[in-house]
This record gives structure tokens, C-alpha cells and sequence, in this order.
């Protein structure tokens, strides 16, 4: 199992495979350029070797991998002069990903802002896609499911399906799903029962062979409230049953599962909890004493 956290690249980005390394991690996500600003200035050549080199040290391939975009891009942008700006950082990052040797780029689809209708919105985003993936080569578009908060589409199994099917280049196109998200939106992940009737669903509506990732969040918000809140696993709304039943997917061992939990010094414990889930044994929640 492939199982680590969004860590910092602060300082540069080959720092990330060391920060993961520290915490036990096995995968790991990244920002490649600060996701406040639009622009960055170029990676360097030296930047560049050292990520790989950092990454070869520390047993970190591609598909362990997981760079998210910027949170300012919105490929869905309703007003012309956001949504170029949008296509045009977006398509930055996927160069970056490619410079760096990263086969995926994981992001958010988009939101219409009450000003456009949903389909209209996600046909912006398909077409800001397969505009990208044009221009670029050797990188995967990974839409993350939304939590439906604030016009952002990608909220349902059919909408994700809606964008893959209006993507040209099917070979480069997957999705993240990310459990808060999932929970939030309506999709239950509490009981074995809840937890296979979602998958099924997406296994019918998607297609597992788009699945190129998981963040593993709890959640603080109410089921289907459409609140995108994270939590730390065990300490919110949808449970550690529910990590258990993802640790132990057969389905799931050869993506990266990717923590985004509020509170980074837990992260250890979690992925420690993760593995022993993995293994069939029970641990205790971290943070709590036994």
C-alpha cells in the first residue's frame, strides 16, 4: 500500500521526498510552485536534479506521486479573463510535473459561482482539460471529487463520468477521490454495506481504471451537508471503520492514498494505523492514549 501525506516544499521542492521519508510516508503530494501565486519563477536544472535524486534516495517513483495544482486555478472560471488565467497556470503545472519527472497532476475541477449552470461550467472545465493536455505531454489530468461547496462541480460520480467522457485523450485523464469529500457530498463510507454500495457506484459510473489516487480525510461537517471540512482520521464524523475498509481494499493497493489531516504531527501515527489496518490488526486512534 502506497500511503503518505500532502508535506511541505518549502525551501524547494526537493525537500518534499525527504519530508515524506520522515514520517514513514510511502507516497506523498506536493505543491511544485506556491499554490497563492500564479506565477512562479522557472525550476532550475539544479532544482530539478536534486528533486529526482532526493526521490531515487528515498524509494519515491511517479506513481508514488501525487503534485496538486494551485488553489487559484479554476478551469470552470465563468468570467473570461480567470479562466485564462486559469488554463494558463494550470498548463504551467503540468510542465513543472514533466520537468520534474511526475506523472500526474491532481486538481479541483472547478466552480460556476451561482453564474453559470453546472453543465455549462464543467464543459469550461473538459475544454480547459483537453486545451492542457494538447499543449502537453507525459502527465495525467487527475480530477479530485468536491465536495459540492461553494458551485463546485465534480461533486457526483456523474459529473466526474460527464468530464471523462468530454475529454478527448482518455489515456490521460483519472480521478482522486477524497473521502471527506465523498462524505459531504452524500456518499456514505461508515458500514461495510455503505462503504461497497459507494465503490460499486463508482465502479459503474467511473470505472476503477480512472482511479489514480485517494486522499484519506475525516471529516468535520455533517454527511451530505456539502461542507468541505477536513478532520483528522478517527476524530470526525465519518470514523476509522471506513480508513479500515480502504486499508484492506484490494482495489486500492497500487494508487498513492494520500493524507490531508489538519494536524501534521499526527501524520506518523496515521500511517503507522493505516499499515497495521493493512495487516489485519487493530490499533488505536492517534492522539489518544490507550
Amino acid at each position: 500500500m502506497y500511503v503518505g501525506a500532502h508535506v511541505s516544499a518549502s525551501g524547494g521542492v526537493a525537500n518534499a521526498p525527504a519530508n515524506a521519508a520522515a514520517i514513514g510516508a510511502t507516497a506523498f503530494a506536493l505543491f511544485v510552485k506556491n499554490q497563492r501565486q500564479w506565477s512562479a519563477p522557472p525550476l532550475g536544472k539544479e532544482q530539478v536534479e536534486a528533486f529526482k535524486l532526493s526521490c531515487e534516495k528515498h524509494g519515491f517513483g511517479p506513481r508514488q506521486i501525487l503534485p496538486h495544482d494551485t488553489y487559484l486555478i479554476n478551469l470552470g472560471a465563468p468570467d473570461g479573463e480567470n479562466l485564462k488565467k486559469s488554463r494558463a497556470a494550470f498548463l504551467d503545472e503540468m510542465a513543472r510535473c514533466r520537468l520534474l519527472g511526475l506523472e500526474m497532476l491532481n486538481f479541483h475541477p472547478g466552480s460556476h459561482r451561482g453564474l453559470i449552470s453546472p453543465e455549462a461550467c464543467l464543459d469550461l472545465v473538459a475544454s480547459s482539460v483537453n486545451a492542457a493536455l494538447e499543449k502537453s505531454s507525459g502527465v495525467t489530468a487527475v480530477i479530485e471529487n468536491t465536495a459540492g461547496q461553494g458551485g463546485s462541480v465534480g461533486r457526483t460520480f456523474e459529473e466526474l463520468a460527464y468530464l471523462i467522457e468530454k475529454i478527448e485523450d482518455k489515456s490521460r485523464v483519472g480521478v482522486c477521490l477524497d473521502t471527506c469529500h465523498l462524505f459531504a457530498a452524500g456518499y456514505d463510507l461508515r458500514q461495510p454495506e455503505a462503504y461497497e454500495a459507494t465503490m460499486a457506484d463508482f465502479g459503474r459510473t467511473v470505472g476503477f481504471s480512472y482511479l489514480r489516487a485517494m486522499h484519506l480525510n475525516d471529516c468535520k461537517s455533517a454527511f451530505g451537508s456539502r461542507v468541505d471540512r477536513h478532520q483528522n482520521l478517527g476524530k470526525g464524523t465519518i470514523g476509522l471503520e471506513a480508513f479500515r475498509m480502504i486499508a484492506s481494499d484490494q482495489r486500492l493497493k497500487s494508487i498513492p492514498l494520500i493524507l490531508e489531516t489538519p494536524e501534521p504531527e499526527l501524520w506518523p501515527d496515521e500511517i503507522a494505523m493505516l499499515r497495521d489496518f493493512e495487516a489485519g490488526k487493530q490499533k488505536r486512534q492517534p492522539g489518544k492514549r490507550p
